[in-house]
């Protein structure tokens, strides 16, 4: 097996999208987290509804009406502007530490991002965060007006690289894209940001659950569907991950 190509996702897998709790916390002091998490809960359940109904919308709608959705049931005041302020850190989104020395070490193979972002989005934010220069190419599934995990959403990898699925290797944190990357034919790595055991140890340690701990256990957790990534990658293990990215490329 030859990897021609690295693809990634983009939310959650190379940016952080915990870092808007910061401004979220800022605007509405004591409610970032919980904001957080149901903003991206909702944002993900849009993105599914929507191509299940076959209304697509592009994600910076989604990403509006389901801040929205969040600020109205947590009883939440806003101005426009303190709305628009947190709209716009969707734009400029931290990167995970991680991110820059992953793809430095793939360097001499096509990379890219996939993702259901907008295009107007996506080229925003990798310009703000530098990776412009080192991407080949960042993809929108605007063009099929259709959400990954749809297996139309995954064709516009060979369209737009011209890679065959056999000779790609796609990245991406989220569970739902992993396994939808893998239904489609890819070849998969899966970046286990939290484990298991770490969520049930924060669970233990309290009687109330934190939303960040909440959404770790139904957002970032390999779901039971019969299918599983090729390779796992345990970001607290730097050893492991290197070998991993090794075993993906030099084959």
């Amino acid at each position: 097996m030859i990897i021609e190509a690295v693809v990634f996702d983009a939310y959650g897998t190379l940016y952080d999208i915990q870092s808007v709790a910061a401004i979220t916390d800022e605007a509405f002091p004591g409610y970032g987290e919980i904001i957080t998490q149901i903003w991206r809960i909702k944002q993900l359940e849009y993105t599914w509804m929507r191509s299940l109904m076959r209304r697509y919308e592009d994600i910076s709608i989604i990403t509006r009406d389901s801040l929205v959705y969040t600020l109205k049931i947590l009883g939440l005041k806003y101005s426009a502007p303190i709305f628009e302020r947190i709209v716009e850190e969707y734009v400029h989104l931290d990167l995970y530490a991680d991110t820059k020395p992953a793809l430095a070490a793939l360097k001499g193979r096509k990379l890219a991002i996939l993702s259901n972002g907008s295009t107007e989005m996506l080229n925003m934010l990798v310009h703000n965060t530098g990776l412009d220069t080192v991407l080949n190419a960042t993809i929108s599934i605007d063009s099929k007006r259709i959400f990954k995990p749809s297996p139309e959403a995954y064709t516009l990898i060979e369209s737009s690289l011209g890679v065959l699925p056999a000779d790609v290797l796609f990245v991406s944190s989220n569970p739902w894209d992993a396994i939808g990357a893998k239904s489609f034919g890819l070849n998969v790595a899966w970046i286990e940001r939290v484990t298991p055991e770490a969520i049930a140890l924060a669970c233990r340690k309290s009687d109330v659950i934190a939303p960040l701990t909440m959404f770790k256990a139904i957002r970032m957790q390999m779901d039971e569907l019969g299918l599983e990534p090729d390779w796992r990658i345990d970001v607290g293990r730097l050893a492991e991950r290197s070998g991993i990215i090794e075993l993906n490329t030099s084959t």
